[in-house]
């Protein structure tokens, strides 16, 4: 069994932090992190009528489920409690083991903050090649995950796990919210402004990553921070309409919260942030398929105004656990557009 080493990123090493000798895990998947999403148009295709034929026999009221596609569901169990479940899993974004734990769990907890929810328990899902890596890989990974969830307060219990030609790692998590205090994709209004609380640009690192094994400490950053305060300000800004910013980009996730609200999304490109060197990355072909397929989807609904392709496919771009979208003043982000009455084109950008 190989040692553990530590590549130095300045010597063109892998991860700046200690990874299997001879290992590289972005290798053993075809695609990774949320870029690897089932295409957004083939996905509403699928689950285009999956909705219960007959909500009056639950004993309990969903007030976000399947139809605008939420970030999470959300069951009002008793008064002012409601349950937030959802899960979460992707393959590997990153070469170092303990990172992508890290990122996965980390994802996965946002789509309870993206709705307003506090996460309380998460369970494991892993998917693991147990013939092919070792299993002290998976043990990081899933080292990462629980660190993760002790930060955000939640409990992890166990979970599910299951022999995979490719590594997948998520999880799925519980939480609970105010159901009357929520977050939604379906409650945008016109005159809004739209906060957006992470730079864009972690698409394109990882894809170069992936291919050039390259370190981007700055991607894993942000991949790793919580949406927990984001979404604590917002609500406490008294927004009701957000979303979080993953596999289907920011114009992707966009579209959909400005179609569901039946609005028309602004965007100032100029005011989006944008992550150090996400547009060279760009410039130098390190695109997924996974963004190309994104703007593919959003054109017909969006008017580019003068913007080149470039521009265009970083707005596009596939994110993990990038941040959330709020329709609302977030002290501290960056406002990057408005929300305004319905016009011909969902997307605008200016």
């Amino acid at each position: 069994m190989a040692a553990w080493r530590t590549i130095d990123s300045k010597r063109g090493g892998m991860t700046e932090t200690a990874e299997r000798a001879g290992i590289r895990l972005t290798q053993q998947a075809h695609g990774g992190g949320c870029a690897c999403k089932i295409p957004p148009g083939e996905l509403e295709s699928i689950v285009a009528g999956l909705v219960a034929p007959n909500p009056s026999a639950y004993a309990h009221e969903l007030v976000i489920g399947l139809d605008d596609g939420d970030d999470a569901a959300v069951v009002r169990i008793e008064g002012c409690r409601a349950v937030v479940a959802t899960a979460d899993f992707f393959t590997p974004v990153v070469d170092d083991p303990y990172d992508w734990g890290r990122i996965a769990a980390t994802n996965a907890l946002s789509d309870v903050y993206a709705v307003g929810g506090e996460p309380v328990v998460a369970v494991n899902l892993l998917g693991w090649p147990r013939e092919t890596l070792s299993m002290d890989l998976a043990r990081e990974v899933l080292r990462g995950g629980l660190d993760v969830a002790r930060a955000a307060g939640c409990h992890v219990a166990g979970g599910h796990s299951v022999d995979d030609p490719e590594p997948k790692y998520g999880m799925a998590v519980t939480g609970l919210a105010d159901p009357d205090r929520l977050l939604r994709i379906d409650a945008g209004r016109a005159g809004s402004p739209i906060s957006l609380t992470k730079p864009l640009g972690v698409g394109v690192l990882n894809t170069r990553h992936k291919a050039t094994g390259e370190v981007f400490p700055q991607a894993v950053e942000v991949m790793t921070t919580l949406n927990r305060d984001a979404s604590r300000a917002a609500l406490a800004a008294r927004a009701a309409c957000a979303t979080d910013v993953t596999g289907f980009g920011l114009l992707g996730h966009l579209y959909k919260l400005a179609r569901a609200s039946g609005v028309t999304a602004v965007v100032d490109v100029a005011a989006v942030p944008y992550l150090e060197g996400a547009r060279q990355a760009v410039r130098d072909g390190y695109v997924s398929g996974g963004t190309r397929r994104n703007l593919d989807w959003v054109r017909p609904h969006l008017d580019p105004g003068r913007y080149a392709e470039e521009d265009l496919l970083l707005l596009a771009d596939a994110q993990t656990s990038g941040g959330l979208l709020v329709a609302g003043e977030v002290p501290g982000a960056p406002i990057v557009g408005e929300l305004v009455p319905a016009e011909a084109a969902a997307l605008r950008l200016v």
